[in-house]
């Protein structure tokens, strides 16, 4: 299974949305995701918002010990967010 963390023509959510319902969708498969259920083979998953379509998630705090390795890379909304989580820890 790939996650899309980041995608230039997904929507960026801010502060200021008010997005309630989200479910993971599996572009590989055109249809929602629930653990390996929506089909066979190779999973790729993005977060689909109900009002905002297909959404860059917020990432794991664990992740920006491998934030060169995305690509694209990181938006600096993500990377502040996950930064200021990992030092509330």
């Amino acid at each position: 299974m790939t996650e899309i963390v980041r995608d230039p023509d997904f929507y960026e959510a801010t502060d200021e949305d008010d997005c309630s319902a989200y479910r993971y969708f599996c572009q590989a498969h055109d249809r929602y995701y629930s653990h390996e259920a929506c089909g066979e083979g190779p999973h790729l998953i993005a977060l689909r918002c109900e009002d905002h379509g297909l959404e860059n998630m917020w990432p794991q705090p664990l992740m920006l010990r491998f934030c060169e390795g995305f690509t694209p890379s990181l938006s600096e909304a993500q990377l502040a967010w996950a930064r200021s989580e990992d030092d509330a820890a």
